[in-house]
């Protein structure tokens, strides 16, 4: 019999900081490839995670420590995973409906 693990709801700092990320993201100007790199490796965010983890000692070289890790434990749940797909979209949005005013979103 499986055992399921339920991992804890994200609190409101990592909700921020998965919010700081997406913002990240979308001031690279790459909103479209990491929404289809993270759609890929949405089913196997612990796998990624670990190779996150694996590649830390090369890629904290070039970025910080903590905040690098603290990444990699956030994206070990897909449904981390697929609050920074939301936030992505909703920041986009946002940033969308400020450069053309008057086109109105109907939904």
């Amino acid at each position: 019999m499986p055992v399921q693990v339920e991992l804890d709801p994200l609190s409101v700092t990592e909700k921020e900081a998965i919010t700081r990320i997406a913002g990240r993201i979308i001031k690279s100007g790459l909103v479209t490839p990491a929404v289809f790199f993270l759609e890929i490796v949405k089913p196997f965010s612990l796998l990624s995670s670990h190779a996150l983890v694996f590649f830390g000692p090369i890629i904290t070289a070039f970025v910080n420590h903590d905040k690098y890790y603290r990444a990699t434990e956030l994206l070990e749940d897909p449904k981390n995973v697929e609050f920074l797909l939301s936030e992505i979209e909703r920041l986009d949005q946002q940033i969308e409906s400020k450069k053309n005013p008057k086109e109105v979103n109907r939904e």
